[in-house]
């Protein structure tokens, strides 16, 4: 009998962990942050539901940190097993994981010399070594190629779009066949390949994230250009926070069809983050994990200028000419991307723009929810900036797309598990599934337990 414990991400968009057992063997299928509301990111701190040296193997469908920025923690605790995941996402796991154990020692000393943590000493939950550290256990798997697991499981990724190396996972193990979708991406996206259809399978766990939404169909280039040039108009600067991996990289794409259409003129453009330099860098490497043509490719990642450096960043902020700033983190939780909305947020000529999906309890979600303060670095500032939200920027697919996905499936399956989404898209995933594919869905609770 093969079992299935969701110990994250159910209930919520945060935390992806997903416990599959069969004859005392343990898989884990990611293994992420939980962020957003202080309860969520609370379960970071708390004792791992099994010990971490009772799994076996981690699969992992993509780097983003709600999917595996736990990993150095549950390695510093005792997992001595194998990471499979694609090539691109071993690469970009390194540089996400890296840089969330850098910013964690770097927040905890900020917090300790200022002296507003609640916490004496504040503490990271983990470190850049430790982030190495997890990386010696990242077994790469090419896609298509089926590889043995232990316990005799049998895995087999296919790509999903969202991002560089984003795969849905296909475990056959105990006699079923179980498929977890990780983060679906949009079709017809103009940078990301389409997610792949899976023919068969026993059980599904499908996220949610936008399960009772679908993504505004206007033109993301043209929407992108109106904010920008009505903030240009009057005099301010666009400030973009922006996941580092995957949306960073859209930006600039439509950015340069729009500096080919001549629409933002003169205004220059910045990315104002270590990290997503380094990924915008990895399309050229993972070519196959992307639609752009080498020549574009190359256009695209020219756009804009990189700030590496500190100084650099301050010297974007204390510039009062007009602007376009991307930087991270895409939520606002972290980042330089603070510091620009601390400059930038109290005047009423900028615009503060997202572009995807704002977790509840971050200050993107209070921000696009018309907060007109958000505390950062313990102190409150005001946001007399526009505020808006390019939600048609997404990289996740939305309820109609992800409908697709499940409808290339040859049969139905005995039973589909609803994830990765907050209570009302899970449940709305729930319903339509059941009332326009006919098939049994449920929507797993923290730590339930089902036997496939």
């Amino acid at each position: 009998m093969v079992t299935l414990t969701s110990l994250g991400g159910a209930g919520t968009v945060t935390g992806s962990r997903h416990l599959l057992e069969h004859d005392g063997r343990r898989i884990l299928l990611d293994c992420g942050l939980f962020q957003g509301l202080k309860n969520l990111r609370e379960l970071n701190w708390a004792k791992f539901p099994v010990d971490p040296a009772s799994i076996d193997a981690v699969v992992l469908s993509h780097a983003h940190l709600d999917h595996s920025g736990y990993l150095p923690k549950l390695v510093r605790d005792g997992f001595r097993g194998r990471i499979y995941a694609t090539h691109a996402t071993m690469d970009v796991a390194e540089l996400i994981l890296k840089d969330s154990g850098h910013i964690q020692e770097k927040d905890a000393e900020f917090a300790n010399r200022h002296g507003f943590s609640k916490h004496k000493p504040a503490m990271p939950l983990y470190g850049a070594r430790d982030a190495q550290r997890a990386m010696e256990f990242f077994a790469p798997v090419a896609v298509h190629t089926p590889v043995e697991l232990p316990g005799r499981a049998t895995l087999t990724l296919r790509r999903a779009g969202h991002i560089l190396g984003a795969a849905t996972a296909q475990i056959d193990w105990g006699g079923r066949r179980i498929v977890f979708s990780g983060d679906l991406g949009r079709y017809g996206d103009e940078v990301m390949v389409d997610p792949e259809p899976v023919p068969e399978a026993d059980f599904v766990i499908v996220e949610s994230t936008y399960g009772n939404r679908k993504h505004d169909p206007n033109d993301p280039t043209d929407a992108l250009g109106q904010v920008i040039e009505r903030t240009v108009a009057r005099g301010g600067s666009v400030i973009i926070p922006s996941f580092a991996v995957g949306r960073a990289q859209s930006l600039l794409y439509h950015l340069w069809k729009l500096k080919q259409a001549g629409r933002i003129g003169l205004a220059p453009i910045y990315l104002d983050s270590p990290m997503a330099i380094t990924a915008t860098a990895m399309l050229h490497t993972h070519r196959d994990d992307h639609r752009l043509s080498p020549e574009v490719c190359d256009a695209t990642c020219a756009i804009a200028t990189y700030t590496r450096d500190v100084e650099d960043s301050k010297a974007i902020t204390s510039n009062n000419m007009p602007k376009v700033i991307i930087s991270a983190s895409g939520m606002a939780t972290g980042g330089r991307v603070l510091h620009h909305l601390k400059a930038f947020g109290p005047d009423r000529r900028n615009t503060i723009l997202f572009s995807g999906f704002q977790a509840a309890g971050t200050r993107g979600r209070a921000l696009v929810e018309g907060a007109r303060e958000v505390k950062i670095h313990g102190q409150w500032i005001p946001i007399l900036a526009e505020v808006d939200n390019l939600p048609m920027l997404s990289a996740h697919a939305d309820a109609d797309e992800i409908l697709r996905w499940l409808s290339g499936f040859k049969r139905p399956p005995q039973r589909t598990f609803i994830v990765h989404g907050e209570a009302t898209a899970a449940d709305a995933l729930r319903v339509r599934i059941d009332r326009e594919l006919g098939w049994e869905a449920s929507v797993p609770l923290q730590g339930q337990v089902f036997q496939l």
